[in-house]
């Protein structure tokens, strides 16, 4: 039989429990994982390492694991398929937002035809966009170019 006293601390605890929706909204409140995604894109190839905070390689994938066609590999339709492939890692992970951190190839101007296209089909995938830097390096005097006094004549 049960005595008094018992009956009394389990009619405690029921009332102690919390409502089933407090439960889910604790359950909810995941820890959201943050990533860094480089992108180096020439007008040649295009490679995407993502690494999280630490520096720790999670995926890395370029232009010419994706296609077979060297021409293509600096396509922006290329560069929807490596984020595709990208997301799809980063996803079971549990990371949800992203750091860019985009280089083109030192000294030109602009990076290759790829990065925009994969910023937008990660950030068209549910990603959250933290920030976006160029760290293209710039050359500050260094050897001498190749050519000539006057240039390169063709």
């Amino acid at each position: 039989m049960v005595d008094e006293k018992e009956k009394e601390k389990i009619e405690e605890t029921k009332q102690e429990e919390k409502p089933v929706e407090e439960v889910k909204k604790i359950i909810k409140k995941k820890k959201e994982a943050e990533a860094v995604v480089n992108i180096y894109t020439s007008f040649n190839n295009t490679i995407v390492h993502v690494t999280d905070m630490s520096g720790r390689t999670i995926t890395k994938i370029t232009g010419g694991m994706t296609t077979k066609h060297g021409r293509l590999k600096a396509n922006p339709t290329i560069a929807m398929f490596i984020a595709k492939k990208i997301s799809e890692d980063i996803k079971d992970l549990g990371i949800t937002s992203l750091y860019f951190r985009i280089r083109a190839k030192t000294g030109n101007p602009a990076p290759g035809p790829g990065t925009q296209a994969i910023i937008k089909s990660l950030s068209r995938s549910g990603f959250k966009i933290l920030n976006i830097l160029d760290i293209t390096r710039v050359p500050r005097g260094g050897p001498k170019k190749k050519g000539g006094r006057r240039g390169r004549r063709p």
